[in-house]
């Protein structure tokens, strides 16, 4: 069954060229906090979805499960001699 929003969710927006581009000015309400969106078609319909904030690099690392095997201990052999 398609989604049909609700009359207060529908507003018309501009579309214009920029260059060889067409671009979208969205109405105010419809303000997303990412500075890109994702676009597909959907029948005769554009959908536009805001992309989510990409998670940083500790959030990721946090959220693996510790590995469950043991790792071979690495000799730490002295550096070599540097002249100056």
């Amino acid at each position: 069954m398609p989604y049909h929003a609700p009359m207060s969710w529908l507003r018309r927006a501009r579309l214009f060229r920029t260059g060889r581009d067409r671009a979208l000015q969205l109405p105010r309400e419809f303000n997303c906090p990412s500075n890109e969106v994702l676009l597909h078609m959907d029948g005769p319909r554009l959908v536009i979805t805001p992309t989510a904030k990409p998670a940083s690099l500790t959030t990721i690392l946090d959220a693996l499960e510790p590995l469950d095997e043991t790792l071979p201990d690495i000799p730490d052999a002295p550096p070599d001699p540097v002249d100056l």
